[in-house]
């Protein structure tokens, strides 16, 4: 067996047997020297070391590493190591790395690598140094020193084997530190983080309160993810804070104040014929009763109402769910819990407001009969609107759609067509009372 072939056995073994130390140990050697080990391996053996090195280190490895090998690596990578690496990536790596991702995962890398507009996890930057606890000074001192200046800050993060956020050392202390001392030992414990999904106001003025000019990122796991600069905040715009507003009106968040008129006829006018459809089958319900709503007139003046009920009811619905969905509140094992709790509240607030509209109708026009059959008219709908407006967002998300996008427009047309035809259905029945 030759020399190469010893070697490879016993860093086969040593991997194996301890990932975690192997991983460490190439993190303290140059890149350069570490591309090199990962070009020996054997892929499978690669991606093991490789889960244990820290997002940051491991995107600027897999920048220096052959196409071949790259491939290889990126094919058996882990949904969440992909996740957690893809935005230290360089933009044109980027898309070849998702290309290049088995079709299964893409959807969940996609999902972790979304954060709302103006949260910290799309504001943060991932230009940050972090080290193992239990790092010995004087490595990490010389690790800083073959580091892109871009990356150094004033501030170190230690992290631990699974990349959770233990601590922070500010440049000075580490310099004045001994050099044999593991960071861990040295480090502050207690630090201000932010949460990845924290508003942008929020972190402007918890900054300005400690006044920090930068943060730690994590998530709900205290995973670091990256780190927030006030100075990125104070200059950030807010071009798309009306984005998802925009979307889910069926217009496009490209469209902008000054866009050309052909681009925005472009991207209007295909939900305006959505919305037509949508108009026409409310319409063709009210055709269906024609007959009766000519007999008695006064169901006339309720079909707004029912419609209007139904469409607000869904409409909040819709907010709360499309904020859990954008802030991963949801787990996907209980989106059919949801639905069935919208609904609940639904039935709840449409007997409510069922028993109101029902005596007001009476009062109104002077048919306790009429007052029956729209509140019992207005329990259906906003029970409807209740299932309609946490399923059409939830539903869109499992199809791959955006379910930002034009959902307002489905729920008014489910609210409108289940109001109409509920409250005229009911008036048919009690069509002689009525009379």
């Amino acid at each position: 067996m030759s020399t190469r072939e010893n070697l490879l056995t016993v860093m086969k073994k040593f991997i194996e047997n301890d990932y975690l130390t192997a991983a460490r140990i190439m993190e303290e050697v140059d890149e350069l020297q570490a591309v090199d080990v990962l070009k020996t391996l054997p892929p499978t053996l690669s991606v093991k070391v490789i889960s244990g090195l820290q997002p940051n280190f491991l995107a600027s490895l897999l920048t220096k590493l052959p196409a071949h090998i790259f491939d290889e690596i990126i094919t058996n990578l882990d949904p969440q190591k992909i996740s957690d690496i893809i935005l230290d990536l360089p933009e044109e790596l980027r898309k070849s790395f998702l290309d290049k991702t088995p079709e299964k995962s893409k959807r969940h890398i996609q999902d972790l690598l979304t954060f709302p507009e103006d949260s910290a996890g799309r504001l943060m930057t991932k230009d940050y140094v972090a080290f193992h606890s239990h790092m010995k000074v004087k490595d990490a001192i010389s690790k800083i020193r073959t580091t892109s200046r871009k990356r150094v800050s004033s501030y170190t993060y230690i992290v631990d084997d699974e990349h959770r956020l233990l601590g922070v050392l500010s440049m000075y202390n580490l310099i004045q530190a001994s050099r044999e001392s593991n960071l861990g030992s040295i480090m502050k414990s207690e630090l201000y983080k932010v949460d990845c999904f924290a508003e942008r106001q929020k972190i402007v003025d918890e900054l300005k309160k400690y006044r920090y000019s930068t943060a730690p990122v994590v998530d709900n796991q205290n995973h670091m993810l990256g780190i927030i600069r006030a100075e990125r905040l104070i200059g950030q715009g807010q071009e798309n804070l009306a984005e998802d507003i925009q979307k889910m009106v069926g217009v496009s968040a490209e469209e902008r104040t000054f866009s050309s008129v052909w681009f925005s006829i472009r991207k209007r006018l295909p939900w305006l014929h959505v919305n037509l459809v949508t108009a026409f089958a409310a319409a063709g319900v009210v055709a269906i009763f024609e007959d009766v709503i000519h007999q008695i007139t006064a169901l006339a003046i309720f079909l707004p109402v029912v419609a209007g009920q139904g469409g607000n009811s869904g409409a909040q619905t819709l907010a709360v769910v499309m904020r859990g969905l954008v802030m991963r509140e949801i787990p996907k094992g209980k989106f059919k819990k949801l639905i069935l709790k919208e609904g609940l509240v639904g039935c709840i607030n449409g007997v409510i407001i069922g028993i109101v509209t029902a005596l007001i109708a009476w009062l109104w026009r002077g048919n306790p009969f009429l007052g029956i059959i729209i509140g019992m008219g207005m329990i259906v709908n906003l029970v409807a609107a209740g299932l309609s407006g946490a399923a059409i967002p939830i539903t869109m998300k499992h199809f791959g759609a955006d379910p930002a996008q034009s959902s307002s427009i489905i729920l008014t047309t489910v609210t409108d067509v289940v109001g109409f035809f509920s409250f005229l259905s009911f008036a048919v029945l009690f069509q002689k009372l009525l009379l």
